[in-house]
């Protein structure tokens, strides 16, 4: 190893002669690579050159982060008292919505009732005023966050809500495995992550394929809403859904001046943060889609 030659004190005036270490000796041991999972020979250089190579696991891209949170004293008893009742475990196969919204005791039969998928709820403090708002209509909500399923559950014993069911798992996953395909009567996402940074952008969840995926689970004249605070987000969104053949823009004839947005339907609340963004003079931009 070379060290680099350095001062014998401050005012000597010359350097000291460098030397020179010799290069340690290492020593060489045989290894090998394991192979891959999936791969059954345990001696893959033994297979025909032209054999397929197994590729390696690629990790799939999430549109979300889990974020640590505590949840508190009201929502874990919320979990205990009405998870029973309202959450859905996710599965591979499709559910069936009839038996996942059959009436509880004393309250109305929403078994055939207007389907809305609702993607990322966050705290629930929307889609609780929604579910208040339009009472016979069932809503199928999608939230990977604890605390947030906890807070949601708790609003509907606290509203006496009983026209929401909540499965707390990836929404990509549920819409490719849970949802049939046109039993949608609309579909919610509401303040998506708009993974700000430009390296980051592919993980935003508003994409083609998704939107592809979702809008073959939407009934013909069904809505697709999307909401956004991030100005770049939503002329993104505007893209993506305006390249979807199966999904049309309404609000483009009804409403030039919005130059491809939406008014705010009436059922989509203000929220604290809507309303403190508003006072700093951000912009929220709604986007409204139907099925055709």
């Amino acid at each position: 190893m070379l060290r680099m030659p350095c001062w014998r004190g401050r005012d000597s005036g010359h350097f000291q002669k460098p030397k020179i270490s010799p290069l340690p000796t290492r020593t060489v041991r045989s290894c090998f690579f394991m192979p891959h999972p999936t791969t059954h020979s345990l001696a893959p250089h033994t297979a025909p050159v032209d054999a397929p190579t197994d590729k390696p696991f690629m990790r799939t891209i999430k549109s979300f982060v889990k974020r640590a949170g505590r949840t508190t004293t009201g929502q874990a008893k919320a979990f205990e008292d009405l998870g029973p009742q309202f959450l859905i475990p996710y599965q591979t196969q499709a559910l069936d919505m009839a038996a996942a919204f059959s009436s509880v005791q004393g309250t109305t039969n929403l078994a055939n009732a207007p389907l809305v998928l609702e993607i990322g709820f966050g705290m629930g403090e929307a889609t609780a005023h929604i579910a208040a708002v339009m009472p016979e209509t069932r809503f199928l909500c999608c939230e990977v966050h604890e605390p947030g399923v906890g807070a949601l559950l708790k609003r509907m014993g606290e509203q006496n809500l009983h026209n929401i069911r909540i499965c707390a798992h990836d929404a990509v996953e549920v819409i490719e495995h849970m949802i049939p395909l046109q039993s949608l009567d609309g579909a919610h996402i509401f303040f998506p992550d708009p993974w700000h940074k430009t390296k980051h952008n592919k993980r935003r969840l508003i994409q083609s394929p998704l939107i592809a995926k979702l809008s073959q689970r939407l009934k013909v004249g069904a809505y697709l809403h999307c909401a956004t605070d991030w100005q770049p987000y939503a002329e993104q969104i505007l893209e993506v859904l305006s390249s979807e053949p199966l999904l049309a823009n309404r609000a483009m004839k009804k409403h030039p001046e919005l130059q491809g947005y939406a008014p705010k339907p009436h059922y989509r609340p203000l929220t604290k943060f809507e309303n403190r963004g508003i006072k700093l003079g951000h912009g929220v931009w709604d986007i409204v889609f139907e099925r055709v």
